[in-house]
């Protein structure tokens, strides 16, 4: 292990350096955020908004935002599969090992093949590396991609019959910040699952259930979704992601949170209850 292990020392240590959140604001990294900082962990967030910016798009903002770095926790939008994505996470990987930031956590998807070589180009820079390979995530559904369907009372997907076991972001943050601040975790691949599958039908059962209201799913096709995803200014690849990641390939629960953490993980049914008491799928109802 490097001295940049350093960083992630108990409270009251000398010489602790900051940790890189890149996408520090966004769903998973505002939690390992939240939890660096409660460790006493100095954390950076990595941003167009954040003091140093971070930009993937534009590479001369990425030495600033390393500056003092030890870790790094790397997100990637819009997704690591999308073309050109192991380019840029090849380069920052390289350029942060070269300013001493040689501990990466990169956040991955499961069962995706072009993500892979993201994976890879991240691992070929020489870094001590740990790679989470997560499901979907259950916060999808009340804090980004599926808030406003889940307000409207429909889940319109190009997911079929398809199962996912969805996993809680609480317990990939728990995840995260044990990769970043333990080396035993160093070398390590984590596929991350909830415990149980759940077809998109059951999770809109589970999301009535929880809400008290109708919400109902409703398939179509893969072109379909495309131009809807168009309509709305979002990459239109999504559609073929959906299609990828839920023809069975995952149709399959994994044991990365218990590996990872020694525990078993959350339950949707435990998030939705939870979401629904915040509030924040009943604010819009009609």
């Amino acid at each position: 292990m490097t001295q940049n292990m350093k960083q992630n020392a108990p409270h009251g240590t000398a010489d602790v350096r900051k940790t890189l959140v890149i996408g520090g604001t966004g769903k998973s990294g505002r939690r390992v955020a939240e939890r660096l900082a409660a460790r006493g962990v100095p954390v950076r967030i990595g941003s167009r908004t954040g003091t140093p910016p971070f930009v993937w798009e534009d590479p001369d903002t990425w030495g600033a935002a390393l500056d003092g770095v030890g870790a790094v926790y790397v997100t990637y939008y819009p997704d690591l599969s999308f073309p050109g994505a192991a380019e840029q996470i090849g380069a920052f990987a390289k350029l942060a090992v070269s300013r001493g930031a040689d501990r990466l956590v990169l956040l991955s998807g499961r069962g995706e093949e072009g993500a892979v070589v993201s994976e890879n180009a991240l691992k070929e820079s020489g870094a001590d590396w740990t790679v989470l390979r997560s499901s979907f995530f259950a916060q999808n559904f009340s804090e980004d991609f599926f808030l406003e369907p889940v307000r409207a009372g429909e889940i319109v997907l190009p997911t079929a019959d398809a199962v996912e076991a969805f996993v809680d972001l609480d317990d990939l943050a728990d995840v995260a910040v044990a990769a970043l601040t333990d080396p035993a975790h160093a070398g390590r691949t984590y596929e991350l699952s909830g415990p149980r599958l759940l077809g998109f039908g059951q999770v809109a059962e589970e999301l009535s259930r929880a809400t008290g209201r109708g919400i109902r799913y409703v398939p179509v096709s893969k072109e379909e979704y495309r131009a809807a995803l168009e309509q709305q200014g979002l990459p239109g690849e999504f559609a073929e992601l959906f299609e990828s990641v839920l023809d069975g390939r995952n149709a399959h629960l994994v044991p990365g949170v218990r590996e990872a953490l020694g525990r078993e993980p959350r339950d949707f049914a435990d998030y939705a209850r939870e979401a629904a008491a915040t509030g924040v799928w009943s604010d819009q109802e009609g």
